[in-house]
């Protein structure tokens, strides 16, 4: 079956945690790679993600990646959804 990878990166405004990552994570730019395999109709074509991983350290630490990660998508998406959340929320 034929695949893609897709690249990305990710901004995190905060320290963040995801599953499978040892301990907080500093706040920077994040390299995401996600694959997909091909799921082919009759006249049209769609991909279906099958894994994502993220790079540590952050592209913005200066330093070349040592890893290479499997995340789970979900759990990305929410702990960016929660850092942008944080972010924009008053300060009391």
């Amino acid at each position: 079956m034929a695949t893609r990878t897709r690249q990305r990166i990710v901004h995190f405004f905060a320290p963040f945690a995801l599953d499978g990552l040892d301990g907080l994570q500093p706040a920077g730019d994040y390299a995401v790679e996600e694959d997909e395999e091909v799921i082919a109709g009759a006249t049209w074509v769609a991909y279906r993600r099958v894994a994502t991983f993220i790079r540590l350290p952050a592209v913005t630490s200066g330093r070349k990646p040592r890893e290479t990660i499997a995340i789970d998508h979900l759990k990305l998406q929410a702990a960016l959804t929660r850092d942008r959340a944080h972010k924009d929320a008053p300060s009391a």
